[in-house]
């Protein structure tokens, strides 16, 4: 029998949980709590608060964790979509940290709010992305899967 595991589609696969979890937090009480009277004016302010208390999310910012979290699940199947998940991750993540920095840009347009804790934990999510989308090399009887 093949070793069918590849660090690459390991990735994908527990990103995928990750922000599964992380979209879901967003929606249970008790793991979300209200926006503080200082955050910014959202165009959309269903679920607007804090998920676990500490990242500023929305009902738009949970269902992109929701969105990209069944992409993992599914890129996770083959090496080339999980490598292709990965570098997708890299790239967006690395931007929403830009955004996040930048005032007016840091909610999406008033939209997504990307401002606070959520700027170093995209960075959290973006690093890891990177290497395994354009540095980490899988085994060459993985990367034909």
């Amino acid at each position: 029998m093949k070793d069918r595991s590849s660090a690459t589609r390991t990735f994908a696969l527990v990103w995928g949980v990750g922000f599964l979890l992380a979209g879901a937090s967003g929606f249970i009480p008790g793991l979300w709590h209200p926006a503080p009277e200082h955050y910014p004016d959202l165009a959309v302010e269903s679920f607007y608060g804090d998920a676990l208390g500490l990242f500023p999310v929305n009902l738009l910012h949970n269902i992109v964790h929701l969105l990209f979290g069944f992409w993992g699940l599914l890129a996770s199947r083959s090496v080339s979509a999980a490598k292709g998940y990965a570098k997708i991750v890299a790239v967006a993540y690395g931007l929403l940290i830009i955004m996040g920095l930048i005032p007016g840009l840091n909610t999406t347009f008033g939209l997504i709010p990307l401002f606070g804790n959520d700027v170093w934990l995209h960075a959290l999510l973006a690093a890891p992305a990177a290497y395994f989308g354009f540095m980490h090399k899988d085994r060459s009887s993985d990367a034909r899967r």
